[in-house]
This record gives structure tokens, sequence and C-alpha cells, in this order.
């Protein structure tokens, strides 16, 4: 079966025909082809670059299979076509290939120092032990490492980095030895600069970026997925810490309330930006619109967000988009989201592998 679709094409905007055969697009005519859409824009699949199908609301480890696909479908039937899961305490790399939900670019167990992280979600090990460690996690991932950066130290009573600095710019090198991308969560102002120098490709929240850093991540082409949705939950994470840690309750608030402002200067300073949710835990599947909405009061341009969360992210994953020859996913919407960016909540049509969705 092949399918017919004409409408204006991002990222160029000019109205196209194409062509999707199995699961490849073409500008070719197919004879015989049925037209699923004429008219609106046609977007490459959105991407949610950061999520976790591993792990189910409220931060509770999946123990299925069935369940992660049930996340993934969630995803998809909002128009993201594109996963990338910033770990996962589940494995199921059985999903790698499945045709009904959305292509995948996983990580990993996260990495993370003993007794301070979520409990049963990362594999927990001590600084002696983190590059075998990451060694082992970026054979069980399909090309990413997931490392915490830093977290609540009680003793300290407030964000600290994960182990030190040699510590954590080894663990970057073993990532890239063992042919995995590595990507960091980090809150902290001392973690995130710790793990940008010592050369991670991505940098997960980023709260604690400086402007000298965004410069330094400009430089080197690091990208921020700043998962902004997720960061404006920093107030009910400071209540609850308050009685006990009330310095970790006003850093985090201090954090949430300037983010903004660090995502718009990291725009402005040509980092590369993606739209990720960090659903999973605290964030439910299926709110990559949201988190559009949401950069976009940062102040960051329409047609950048979607770009970010289109073809630009695919590129970054591997997944090409609405190009000859490139992957049958697309989503049409009625409108152009690079005017209106409130139309990427109401998908007129998505195609998943050449397969329609909706």
């Amino acid at each position: 079966m092949a399918f017919h679709v004409r409408g204006a094409v991002l990222p160029a905007g000019e109205v196209r025909d194409l062509w999707l055969v199995g699961d490849r697009v073409t500008f070719e005519r197919v004879a015989g082809a049925e037209t699923l859409s004429d008219g609106g824009f046609v977007v490459p699949g959105l991407v949610d670059a950061h999520c976790h199908l591993g792990i189910a609301y409220g931060a509770k480890p999946i123990t299925s299979v069935e369940q992660a696909r049930e996340l993934a479908i969630t995803d998809r039937d909002a128009g993201v076509l594109a996963l990338r899961d910033a770990g996962s305490p589940f494995p199921y790399p059985e999903l790698d290939d499945e045709v009904e939900i959305p292509r995948l670019a996983r990580a990993g167990r996260h990495v993370a120092p003993p007794r301070r992280y979520l409990r049963d979600i990362g594999i927990e090990v001590a600084a002696e032990d983190v590059a075998a460690t990451v060694t082992a996690q970026a054979k069980a991932g399909t090309g990413w490492v997931k490392l915490v950066g830093d977290w609540i130290d009680r003793g300290v009573g407030d964000l600290a980095p994960s182990w030190d600095a040699a510590t954590m710019t080894a663990a970057v090198e073993a990532a890239h030895a063992a042919g995995a991308r590595a990507a960091v969560h980090t809150f902290s102002e001392e973690g995130v600069e710790i793990m940008v120098k010592a050369g991670v490709d991505s940098v997960e929240h980023g709260t604690g970026l400086s402007l000298e850093l965004i410069d330094e991540m400009a430089r080197r082409g690091t990208a921020l997925v700043p998962t902004m949705i997720n960061i404006r939950t920093f107030g009910s994470i400071a209540d609850q810490a308050r009685e006990k840690f009330s310095g970790y309750a006003d850093h985090m608030i201090a954090l949430r309330d300037r983010f903004p402002e660090v995502v718009k200067a990291a725009h402005d300073a040509g980092v590369p930006i993606y739209i990720g949710t960090d659903a999973g835990g605290g964030i439910r599947h299926g709110l990559a619109a949201e988190e559009m909405l949401i950069m976009e009061e940062a102040g960051i341009p329409a047609a950048d967000i979607i770009a970010s969360a289109s073809w630009k992210a695919r590129e970054w994953l591997g997944f090409p988009g609405l190009v000859e020859g490139g992957l049958a996913d697309l989503v049409v919407y009625e409108a152009d989201p690079r005017v209106d960016l409130r139309v990427v909540r109401a998908p007129q049509r998505i195609v998943l592998r050449g397969r329609v969705i909706k």
C-alpha cells in the first residue's frame, strides 16, 4: 500500500506532493497511491528527546514491556514519532523495531551515586566503578549513556556533584570509547560546569547554567534539553524538602525562577536545543506540545521551536525527515505551527513508519 500526501512541507514550507512507500518517502509519483491528506502543513514526526518509558508515573520502575509500549503509544498519538529514552531501570530491547510505537534511541540505566538518587531507578556506584559501569550501560542502550551529574547531598543540605570532576570526566570518556554519546542530568551550577568541560554530549535540564558556560556549550556544540515542564515542578519539590533542607529548597526555587532566562540565553547563543518532557516519574507522557508552548513563553520563536521538536531533533538522533528516501513519519496540522504553535496540540493526520495512525 502506498500513500500520497500534499501540503506545505516543513522546513521549506513549499507545497509539495509526497508519496509514502512502505517506510520510505519519495517525491516521485506512485500510481494508485491513496491520498491521505491534501492541504495543511506537513511536519516530520515530532521528537521527545528526554523521556523514560521504563519509569511509571510516580517514579516507580515499570514491571512489563507492555507498560513501556503503552507509554510510547501515548506519545505517538500526540504526534511524537521518535523518542530518546534518557535512562530506564527496566530493559525493553524487543521494542526497538516495534512498528506500532515511535522510533527509539535508548540509554541503559542511569549511572548514579550511592544512596543519593531515586530509589530503584539507577545503578548506584562508587567513583572507582563509574567508568566500567558506563561501558556496560553503553552496551545496554542504543547509542546513549545517562549520567546523574548531581543530586541533593543530605550531608551538605543542598545540591552537589555526584562524584569528583576526574571521575565524571572519565565517565564521559568511557561512554565515547564505547561508541555512545553521554547525556547528563544536572540541576546545580557546579555539576553542569564539570560535565560541560568534561565533554558531555547533552545537558539535561541545565538549570545551573551560567552565561559563560552557555557560550562554552555553543562553542562545543553541546546540546541542551531543558525539560521546562519538569522544572516548573521545583516548587513542590522545595515544599517537601523545606523543613529539613531549607537551603536546598531556596536553591531549587531560585533555579526555577531564573530558568526561562537561561533557556532564552542558550537559544540566543546558538546552543542546540531540543524538546524533552522528562515524561515518566513526575510528568505524564504525551505532553510534548505543552513543553513547546512553555518554551515559547520563554521567548523562543515558534519557528525555532518546531524545528527543535521535529527535523533538527530527528537529524540529531539519526532519524531522517521528509527527504527523498527519508523515513515515512509525518504529522499534518491545519495551520502553520511556525506562526501559531498552539496547533501542535491538534494533529490532523499522523503517519508512523508509513502506517496511518490518525
